[in-house]
């Protein structure tokens, strides 16, 4: 397993780890040095993960360049740990492209990890990123085309970056992709896509907390508000000040990762608490969550069906925050940019946000949109779309047999199925999950059919 050093991607890759040794198999992590004792803790196998720090001449400006020439560069220091660990099968972070480099480099299949949903361009969405639901009505589509079309040439530099990172490492351009895609997230955080990947699967959220202790929450009977600023680089400022200074008659507790700051420049009053704990026994405890938009928190406040007030900053989490909104999970408050950059939260409008979303003193109305949303149940498991995987895999030519023999259809392939005890039976070439199954519409799309024949139309009823 290999991933960089970011909680948001180290955390769901250790929890997958875990699920692996529990089912007999010998994962070995490879991620940043900062949690690497906290990981042998939990009795697994690490090791630093070589070609992290930045060289001299990368340019930090280019998200392109610092994504894929720094990746063949990480593949370079990786290949030779790959050779010596010789794994079955290696399982890459998404942000980690250096790991899928290295494995094809070393001959190895491999899968890629998402520790959010699926973030792939679609034919059918507005770009990733934007955090707008897809267009609607007769002018929704052309909107779309429009932003994808905007969105189009910083993709095409992003593949010019990734085919000169693979040249330069002696790979062909062509990029042949993971054999299997894990998308680690709730379903009800996917949109239906039209191009959904074919071997891309949505496997549940990948949950792992590193904090063993409990935070005690403020003495009281006041309205319990649990409040976790954004561990990402990009997050929006300002979020616990915020939350401190324009909350009042509640009571407030902050949760923070182990030898990092609380971003709190002011005096913390006795209503409110502010240390290392576990997150799951205060969400068992809280009316509202106060979050930067990260994918784990929101995760964790769905499936604990606690609404939640998003101030998202960068990255994914304006997207994220989209999409919680959209179901009625979440409100959204749009940090105000501060000068110099990065965008910060202002109190009031954090008040105003939390009043709405808590509806004093109801209990957890406010909660049930989340609670449905986080319902739905993966149809399937993480472990099984990897074993899977191996399945598909390209297996060593025999010179010792017919090459007639060395390659079987698809149908003729011998079919099984893998027991786990979460997900139940789970058959090895399964398809696209239900929730994100293609549309007839897409079927007819992909069966052979000549060029010159026409596609269907869609006709739109007019206005009444």
């Amino acid at each position: 397993m290999i991933t960089g050093p970011d909680p948001g991607h180290v955390f769901p890759a250790v929890a997958l780890c875990l699920r692996l040794r529990a089912a007999g198999d010998e994962p070995v992590l490879l991620t940043g040095t900062r949690w690497l004792q906290r990981v042998r803790e939990e009795g697994l196998e690490c090791a630093e993960l070589p070609g992290l720090a930045a060289a001299p001449t990368d340019d930090d400006t280019d998200a392109g360049a610092r994504l894929h020439a720094r990746a063949a560069r990480m593949s370079t220091d990786l290949l030779p740990v790959l050779r010596e660990l010789d794994p079955d099968l290696v399982v890459a972070d998404v942000l980690t492209a250096g790991g899928g480099l290295a494995a094809e480099r070393a001959s190895l299949p491999w899968v890629e990890v998402s520790p959010h949903p699926l973030y792939l361009p679609s034919r059918g969405l507005p770009p990733i990123g934007s955090g707008l639901a897809p267009g609607r009505g007769p002018l929704g589509p052309l909107r779309d085309g429009v932003l994808r079309r905007l969105a189009a040439r910083s993709q095409k530099l992003g593949r010019e970056h990734r085919r000169s990172a693979r040249l330069s490492v002696g790979l062909p351009a062509h990029d042949p992709g993971p054999l299997t895609r894990l998308i680690a997230t709730l379903p009800a955080l996917e949109v239906p896509r039209p191009d959904w990947p074919e071997h891309a699967h949505v496997v549940g959220p990948l949950l792992w907390d590193p904090v063993t202790t409990a935070l005690a929450a403020p003495a009281g009977t006041d309205p319990l508000v649990l409040v976790s600023p954004s561990t990402a680089v990009g997050g929006a400022l300002g979020v616990l000040d915020a939350a401190l200074g324009g909350l009042s008659g509640v009571r407030v507790v902050a949760t923070t990762l182990p030898d990092t700051s609380a971003g709190c420049v002011g005096a913390i009053p006795n209503w409110a608490a502010v240390g290392v704990g576990r997150q799951d026994e205060l969400l068992a405890q809280a009316r509202v969550v106060v979050c930067g938009g990260g994918h784990g928190i929101l995760v964790k406040a769905l499936l604990a069906g606690v609404p939640a007030v998003v101030v998202p900053g960068g990255g994914d989490q304006r997207e994220l925050a989209g999409r919680v909104a959209r179901h009625g999970s979440a409100l959204v408050v749009r940090p105000l940019p501060a000068r110099p950059r990065p965008r910060r939260c202002r109190a009031p409008r954090a008040r105003r946000a939390v009043l709405r979303r808590g509806r004093w003193p109801g209990g957890r109305v406010g909660g049930a949109a989340a609670g449905r949303a986080g319902a739905a149940v993966p149809r399937r498991s993480p472990l099984s779309a990897q074993r899977s995987a191996l399945t598909i895999a390209p297996q060593p030519v025999d010179p010792d047999r017919d090459g007639a023999e060395q390659h079987c259809d698809d149908e003729d392939r011998p079919q099984r199925s893998l027991q786990d005890g979460e997900f139940g039976t789970v058959h090895v070439r399964q398809a696209i999950p239900t929730e994100v199954r293609p549309s007839g519409l897409l079927r007819w799309a992909r069966a052979p059919h000549p060029v010159s024949r026409p596609g269907p139309r869609r006709v739109r009823p007019g206005p009444r």
